[in-house]
Formats: structure tokens, C-alpha cells, sequence
């Protein structure tokens, strides 16, 4: 807050309501229009009995910040001076719909509901007041701090609860609720693991728990936990969701399918429900049921964008023209939220490519691109500096001085590159194979990464010691580090001698892969640049690989993969095979043999017929890569050249040269 806003904010608090108005009018007029001076206006312009122009002030600071939740409640408190039940009700109640912990909100929404006869909203409004109200108040502000998207401030109160209440279990669920929104998920495991420790019966505790190990990929360790719940509670519908997700985490897909029709069978939070079993199902091959499990979810809830993104993310739906007008209607609508927006406007990309009305598809590409980076709050990954400290300190010489450092262990076939280049094909190909177990998406090596840059957060100019720490560290550590994740990736795989690690992102990461996993293999799945990126682009990704939603952004990243890789080409030479997407659709064959030939395997027939071979897959290409090879999407980006100007640009032209079409 701006120093002469937090002054007049002052006088507002200590009811000098004339005079902090006064002030306000002395500010320039774009600091007028900052939302922290609108609010302090709106409070106090209702204070004064204008109770129009205070709701006027707070109709233009929610166009400005529309999750605003104190305009929300103050909405309320000014209906409430003007004697209007039912407009103060929808204030309020939306100001508890995005800050579950706002007490001051409750309390009237009580009394409110009493005077509608209202009798289930008022008992609902007394439970959550009651419950609140338990809670111990710092907890209580840290958790609202959480709920209006203030991280630092809920976790510096609830770090100073926990300082003088050390073993408090709601404590230590909030803190690492915290950490796991700021995506620090190694925190929050840690913090829930020390409160399952210090209450080992405490259900919400070892759910917690159980949620955030599914979210590392710690699948057998999830379902392990969920497994125990479950069993203590099997009329327990949220147990009995964690456990399906746990199942089908570890592969069991039919048990969890199983799981998911029993909670659709009892009417079980629907939206939700419904959606879940169309990914296990989609995962499972089974196209026809998901695609009838996702309409249902828009059955149940016509404004949930996620029902048609999944249905475009098939690849292969077509939408009826009742759907494309059902999905433009919610698209312009100003009720729907910012995240189901996201979702239509991609699915509508989507359908209206499929329709080939290219210039309305990429328009709202690019809608639902610019609204996600918003959603999100994009900053663009520092691609270019992290690319640049590899360079830096995986050099030839390091190679050399730990040649015999690492595990000798050559399971692991890892697949790197971009999203959206072929990696999905590669994976089923290869794992077509009897000596091959396809897996998942492992994220091993990438928290194997995070482990070695430390806690500490760098000081300004200051690098992180990863990579840096790669030449200090003793060689046996190497060794250790290779054990643990062979020993770590076994719950993944089936009985085959080899498996395959597709995390697209270990690309940052092949120096580390080299040293702890000497023997290990590494193919880099490369696709035309444009195609590529535009693929990328058009995609809307579950979570992480936020660099995709901006074309400038996108191909920034890619010219930083391949000059990386160029690199690792010249230190590690033979380390990586290149296979270039264009040339596995051209000669499938002979780019299989290739293949099979660096991993030091024998040919078989079934790698080129890999679309016959069934597994669950979990990637967007899931459904792609279930049927022959085709031809149709190398050069689909084309229909939208004339859009793709910042994308030329950012790739440069020697990216550019190097894949001509």
C-alpha cells in the first residue's frame, strides 16, 4: 500500500471519516483510482451515510480486482445500512464464498438468513461460525490471509502461532496448506509428516498427507495411507475419493473406475466425481465411456468449462452446434468465473479448428492464453539464466573428473524435450517393447534438483549453488543419489529390466542424469519449432508449464532448449539420441530401429505397431497415440501463420533454419 493511502487508511480506522475523504481528493488522481484507496473510500462514504456512491465506488474497484473479498463484504454492510435484506445477503455470501474465514461476514449472514427464514442458511451460517470461532485467532486470520491469496502474510502469522504452540496440528495443516499454494510441496510433506508423527491417529492430518504425495507423485506411498483411512472409514465418501485417485496413481485403473462409479452412485459431489472418472477411463483407453462421463459432468454443471476442455482434449470430439452455442454463451458471460473462461475459451479453440475457422479459433487461443497468464500470474521462468549456469558448470572437464562417479545401473530410458513434441509417441513406442515398462512422468529428477539448490533463497545478483554444487560434492553421493532413484521410480514399473522416465523438463537436468546414472539412456524428442510451440500454445495444461501461454514466451523457451541441448551435445557426446518428430512420421521403421539400436535392444514388431499395445496414458497425446501414425498435424500451425509473427521472432532465425518446411 502506497504510504499516503496507509495514512488516510489510519484516520478511516480511527472513525475520522470527513477528514480521510478530504484526503483522498488531495491524492493524484491515478493513485485515487487504486483499489486500496477506493476501499478506504467506499468504507467511508457508507460511514457517511452515501450509500450510493459508496456502492458505485465499489462497482468500479471490482472491475479493477474482481476477487476483491472486503468489497464484497462491504457491499454487504452497506445493503444492511439501507435496510435491504436480500441485496446485503449476496454481498456477504459471496465475500464467504471466496474467504471461507471471514468471521465479520458470518456473523450477520446468522441474523440475515433468520429474517428471510432462511432456516438451512442460517443453520449452515451458524456451523461455520461456530467453527471459526474455535479456531484460535491467529489461525483464524491466517487462514483468511490464505483464502484472499496473501501467502506471505498467512504464513509469517501462522509461523509466529506455531513458534509459541509448537505441536498444534491445525498449526501445522495450515502451514503446509501454505506452502503447498507457493508450490513448495517438499515443505508441506515435511510439515504434515512431523504432525502424522506427532498425532499418528489424527485423520485430517494423514489426509493431508496423503493429498500431497499424490501431488509429488508419491503414488505408493499415497495409496498406502489411503488404504488405512479407508479401512477405518468406509462410509467416508472423501476417503473414499482419495483412495481412487491413489489407485489410479499406482496403475490399478479398473479399481479406481470401480471407486468412482460407487461415488457417482451416491450422488457424491457429481461435478467433480464425474470428471475424475472420465480421465480414469480416457487413461484406460476407453474413450467412448469418458467422453459419456464428461457430458454428464455439463449435466450437472453447464458452467463448468473443465467438462468441455476435457471432452476438446480428447483430440478427436467433435462438438454439436447446440455445444459450440452453449460454450460461446458462458464464454461472454460476465457471471462465469475467470477459470471456467479459460477452459471454454480453449475448448472453443479447439472445436472451431476442428470446424477450420482458424481466425475465430485462434482467437480465442489467444483469449484463453491471456486470461490463464492473468489466472496465474504469470512471470516469465528465468529459462535463459538457469540454460546459461549449466553451460556454466557442467562442462567437459567436470565430466571427466567424475567419469566413474554414479550408480551403474542402466534401467532408465528417459524421454526429454518440449511439451507437445512427440515424447507421448516415443514413450509408447518404446514401451511396446517386452524389455520395456512405460511409466509416467517422473518427477525425481527434477525434486533431486530442488534438493541440490537448497532452501536458502538466493541474495540479489547471488546464483543458487545448483548447479554450482555439482563439482564440491563427494563422489559417492553421486552413487547415493543414482540408488535412491532407482530405488524410488520401482513403484512405477512392472517386471521389465528396462523403464522409461518422460519428464519433459529433465532436458534442464541431463549433466545431473549423467552423473548419477552413468549407463542411463536419454533420447531428446525434437519437433519442428513452430509446430511445436503452436502445439504448446494451443494446449492448457493441468498445472506447471506456464511458459506456453504467450507465443513470445513459448519460443523464447524453445530457442533456450535447443542451444541447451546443443550443449550437452558437445560435453556428453553420444549421451543423447536426437529424434526429430518429422522423421518418426516419415519412416516409422527405420527411426524405431534407430531407437531400439541406442538402447541396446533387440527389434520387435510390436514397437511399430505400438498403437495396438495397451496402457494407461495420461499425457494430452494419450488418444493420438493409440492409432497409427498420421500425417495431419506436422504443419497445422500453418492455418495460423499469419498470427505467429511474435513466435518467428522470439525462435530467431537460426532456430529457424535449422527446420525448414
Amino acid at each position: 500500500m502506497h504510504p499516503d493511502v496507509a495514512a488516510i487508511q489510519n484516520m478511516a480506522m480511527q472513525g475520522q471519516y470527513s477528514a480521510a475523504l478530504e484526503q483522498l481528493q488531495t491524492l493524484d488522481s491515478a493513485l485515487q483510482q487504486e483499489v486500496d484507496a477506493l476501499y478506504i473510500k467506499a468504507v467511508c462514504l457508507r460511514a457517511q451515510d452515501e450509500r450510493a456512491q459508496a456502492l458505485q465506488t465499489l462497482k468500479v474497484l471490482l472491475q479493477q480486482d474482481p476477487g476483491h473479498v472486503r468489497a464484497y463484504q462491504e457491499i454487504g454492510h452497506v445493503h444492511v445500512a439501507a435496510k435491504n435484506a436480500t441485496k446485503a445477503i449476496e454481498g456477504y455470501a459471496e465475500a464467504v464464498r471466496r474467504d471461507p474465514a471471514l468471521l465479520s461476514s458470518w456473523k450477520p449472514l446468522v441474523t440475515l438468513y433468520k429474517m428471510a427464514g432462511d432456516q438451512a442458511g442460517m443453520q449452515m451460517a451458524q456451523q461455520q461460525l461456530a467453527t471459526l470461532e474455535q479456531m484460535p485467532p491467529p489461525l483464524r486470520a491466517a487462514k483468511s490471509a490464505l483464502n484472499q491469496g496473501d501467502l506471505e502474510k498467512a504464513e509469517a502469522i501462522c509461523r509466529e502461532f506455531l513458534q509459541k504452540n509448537k505441536q498444534h496440528i491445525e498449526g501445522m495443516r495450515l502451514l503446509a496448506q501454505i506452502a503447498l499454494e507457493a508450490k513448495i510441496l517438499d515443505d508441506a510433506e515435511f510439515i504434515l509428516e512431523s504432525a502424522v508423527e506427532f498425532e499418528p491417529a489424527h485423520i485430517g492430518a494423514r489426509f493431508d498427507l496423503a493429498s500431497v504425495q499424490l501431488k509429488r507423485q508419491k503414488f505408493g506411498a499415497a495409496e498406502k495411507t489411503a488404504n488405512a483411512l479407508f479401512s477405518e472409514r468406509p462410509q467416508d465418501l472423501e476417503c473414499k475419493t482419495l483412495l481412487a485417485s491413489a489407485r489410479l496413481g499406482v496403475g490399478d485403473t479398473s479399481a479406481a473406475i470401480t471407486l468412482y462409479e460407487e461415488l457417482a452412485e451416491a450422488n457424491y459431489q457429481l461435478r467433480n466425481t464425474y470428471l475424475l472418472l472420465g480421465h480414469a477411463y480416457k487413461t484406460a483407453g476407453n474413450l467412448s465411456a469418458a467422453v459419456a462421463a464428461y457430458q454428464q459432468v455439463y449435466q450437472h454443471a453447464p458452467d463448468y468449462g473443465d467438462a468441455f476442455w476435457s471432452l476438446a482434449n480428447t483430440k478427436t470430439y467433435q462438438f454439436t452446434d447446440d455445444e459450440l452455442a452453449h460454450m460461446r454463451d458462458y464464454a461472454e458471460n460476465s457471471a462465469t468465473a475467470a477459470v471456467d473462461k479459460v477452459h471454454f475459451s480453449f475448448a472453443l479453440g479447439k472445436a472451431l479448428e476442428d470446424r477450420k475457422e482458424f481466425a475465430e479459433s485462434f482467437q480465442y487461443y489467444e483469449r484463453g492464453n491471456e486470461l490463464n497468464r492473468k489466472l496465474l500470474q504469470y512471470s516469465a521462468p528465468d529459462i535463459i539464466r538457469r540454460a546459461d549456469r549449466q553451460r556454466a558448470h557442467c562442462t567437459a572437464a567436470l565430466f571427466e573428473e567424475r567419469a566413474h562417479a554414479g550408480c551403474t545401473a542402466a534401467d532408465p530410458i528417459f524421454i526429454v524435450g518440449l511439451p507437445r513434441a512427440g515424447s507421448t509417441l516415443l514413450e509408447q513406442i518404446l514401451a511396446s517393447h517386452s524389455q520395456v515398462d512405460g511409466t509416467l512422468e517422473l518427477p525425481n529428477i527434477l525434486s533431486l534438483a530442488r534438493r541440490l539448490r537448497g532452501r536458502a533463497v538466493p541474495k540479489p545478483g547471488e546464483e543458487p549453488q545448483y548447479p554450482r554444487i555439482l563439482a564440491e560434492l563427494d563422489e559417492d553421493y553421486f552413487r547415493r543419489f543414482g540408488e535412491q532413484y532407482i530405488n524410488d521410480t520401482r513403484v512405477f514399473r512392472q517386471n521389465a529390466p528396462f523403464f522409461i522416465d518422460k519428464m519433459p523438463n529433465n532436458f534442464l537436468h541431463i549433466g545431473l542424469i549423467k552423473l548419477i546414472l552413468p549407463n542411463a539412456k536419454v533420447i531428446d524428442a525434437r519437433r519442428h519449432p513452430m509446430s511445436c510451440c503452436f502445439s504448446g500454445f494451443k494446449q492448457l495444461f493441468a498445472e506447471g508449464q506456464e511458459f506456453t501461454y504467450g507465443l513470445k514466451e513459448i519460443g523464447t523457451y524453445y530457442k533456450a532448449y535447443v542451444e541447451l541441448m546443443d550443449h550437452w551435445d558437445d560435453v556428453l557426446p553420444g549421451f543423447v539420441l536426437r529424434v526429430q518428430h518429422e522423421d518418426v512420421v516419415a519412416d516409422l521403421e527405420g527411426q524405431v530401429r534407430r531407437m531400439l539400436d541406442f538402447c541396446g535392444l533387440e527389434f520387435e514388431q510390436s514397437c511399430v505397431e505400438y498403437h495396438k499395445t495397451e496402457r494407461n496414458i495420461r499425457t494430452p497425446s494419450s488418444e493420438q497415440v493409440r492409432q497409427p501414425i498420421f500425417t495431419t498435424a506436422l504443419a497445422q500451425w500453418k492455418h495460423y501463420e499469419k498470427h505467429l509473427d511474435p513466435l518467428k521472432k522470439a525462435l530467431g532465425e537460426d532456430v529457424l533454419s535449422r527446420y525448414p518446411i
